[in-house]
């Protein structure tokens, strides 16, 4: 008899809380707009300030990336926080007109 797991066929591995964190980094930096200027981020017409959040979800990614040249390892639940975080900007920043 063989082993079951010598059976069953070998799924991708997951990555681990690290390179996970590293990678929904990467993902927020490449969707929203860091790099437009205030006067791009302030059209008058706002459903809370995009300037602001942008701001306050760019600190959030520094804070997380120096943590992580520091040799912490963040919990499922930092990352589903920041996840959670970055997906409630994103949809205002969709309402203000700067992403579609």
């Amino acid at each position: 008899m063989t082993p079951l797991s010598n059976t069953l066929p070998h799924a991708p591995r997951k990555p681990d809380t690290t390179t996970a964190m590293r990678i929904l980094i990467a993902q927020i930096r490449s969707a929203l707009p860091f790099d437009q200027s205030v006067a791009q981020h302030c059209s008058g017409n706002c459903q809370g300030c995009s300037m602001k959040l942008l701001e306050f979800l760019a600190t959030e990614l520094n804070v997380w990336e120096q943590r992580l040249k520091q040799g912490e390892q963040p919990s499922l639940a930092d990352l589903s926080q920041l996840a959670k975080s970055a997906w409630k900007i994103h949809r205002v920043l969709q309402r203000n007109g700067l992403i579609e």
